[in-house]
This record gives C-alpha cells, structure tokens and sequence, in this order.
C-alpha cells in the first residue's frame, strides 16, 4: 500500500497499490477492487476486505460509488453503494469513503475539526464539469469549512502522458485553463492534477497536496492507457476515532 497520509487529527487517507496483496489472476492482477472490469465478483469481493484489512479498517464500513464520469454528489448515510456519482461526502465517522481510477484522479478530503469528509473521482470529464468543486461545496453543505479542509490528490496520469486531441483539450480548457499543456512528444495534453488543484483553490480549500506519481510510468498502479483491459486501485478516507 503506500503510506497512510493523515488528513487532520483523526483521519486517514491511503491509496492502495496493484501487487498489495489479492487474488484476481491476469490482467487484473492482483489486487483488483473495482466490480465494473470483468473480473470474478467474488476476488473483487476477498481483494477488497484485503485492503481495508491493510489499512486498519473493517470492510463493512466503506462507500463505494457507480462511477459514470458525471459532477453529482451523494451524501453518505450507509455502507455499501452511494449510486451514479462520482463524489461522495458525509459526517459520519464509522463510514469509509473509497473512489476507484486506473489513470483519472481520486481527491479525498477532510475538515477535520468538523468530522466532515469527501471522496471524488476526477476524470476528464468529472473535471471538466467540476466534480471536485461540487463535492467540497457538498462538504461545505454539511458543516465544513473549505479553509480547513486538507485535500490529497491520488496517482494519475500525468500532463506528459495524456494527449488528447486539440479539440478535447480547448473544451477541457474551457472550464479549467490550468489543464491544458504540451505532452512529451509535443502534442496536446490534459493536465488532471494541475487542473484539480486550480479548482481546489478557486474553492479555497485550506491545504492541497499530491502522491504524484504517474499511473502510466509506475508499474505497481493499474493504468488503462497503459494495459486495457485492466483492473482497479483505490483511494480511501476514514475516521480512526
């Protein structure tokens, strides 16, 4: 896994890393955890008390979301699935928060004073329509304030690998400036975490940082540009109090 990062006195965040442990065989192995890849419902299952077990907490606490590249918010009341959305908030402490990627960017939050928060799954489409802004506003909604709130952006692909087509890029220019950039071989890019991190600050989100490794360069996290079809890493946020 890598380290666990701490959000505020009292939380926790972590991503969880491709060969930590797992039983789902090639090519999602090993520690698949997302349920929309055609993998066995049942290694996704045993893969994902695996990582909560790693990371010190009881699988039955966590959230997960249908993912669908959208900007809507949900807020969590129970385990088990928040529905079609790609951020998820809530103020309870006994629940973990979990946004899947193989290449788009996980944002996980907290105000930790208020015992407030949010996960996102920020892709290019999630960021173009502002999906990490939403769910600090649905932060916001339940008592946080943005000021206190510490962010932690997830591995992503990076601006030097993500080339899209002039097109793409000016329209996901449009909504955010910052994501616009050159990629190694000269051509356009999408920049996700630059971009993200301008919108976390027009937010006025407290304190921002990043695990900025590259899912398409490093080895040890799925990437979907680098190995379709593929498996699933996570980012979880969660209570130890």
């Amino acid at each position: 896994m890598s380290a666990v990062i701490e959000l505020g006195p009292g939380v926790q965040a972590g991503f969880t890393q491709r060969y930590d442990g797992g039983i789902s065989t090639p090519p999602f192995d090993t520690l698949n955890l997302g349920h929309g890849v055609d993998d066995a419902p049942d290694a996704v299952a045993e893969n994902r008390r695996v990582a909560a077990k790693r990371l010190g907490f009881s699988a039955e606490r966590v959230v997960w979301m249908d993912q669908v590249h959208s900007a809507r918010v949900a807020r969590a009341t129970e385990p088990g699935s928040a529905g079609s959305v790609d951020a998820v908030v809530t103020d309870r402490a006994d629940l973990v928060l979990a946004a899947l990627a193989a290449d788009c960017l996980v944002v996980l939050a907290a105000d930790a004073d208020a015992g407030i928060v949010g996960a996102a799954h920020s892709g290019r489409l999630g960021t173009q329509q502002g999906v990490v802004p939403a769910m600090v506003a649905g932060m916001a909604r339940l008592g946080a304030e943005p000021a206190r709130i510490s962010a932690v952006l997830g591995p992503a692909v990076c601006g030097f690998c993500y080339e899209v087509g002039p097109d793409v890029q000016a329209e996901v220019a449009r909504s955010v400036p910052e994501a616009a950039v050159r990629t190694r071989a000269g051509t356009a890019g999408v920049d996700l975490r630059a971009a993200v991190t301008a919108q976390l600050r027009a937010a006025d989100v407290g304190h921002v940082s990043s695990d900025d490794r590259c899912t398409l360069e490093s080895p040890e996290l799925f990437s979907h540009r680098g190995g379709a079809p593929t498996g699933r890493f996570a980012g979880f946020v969660w209570s130890t109090q």
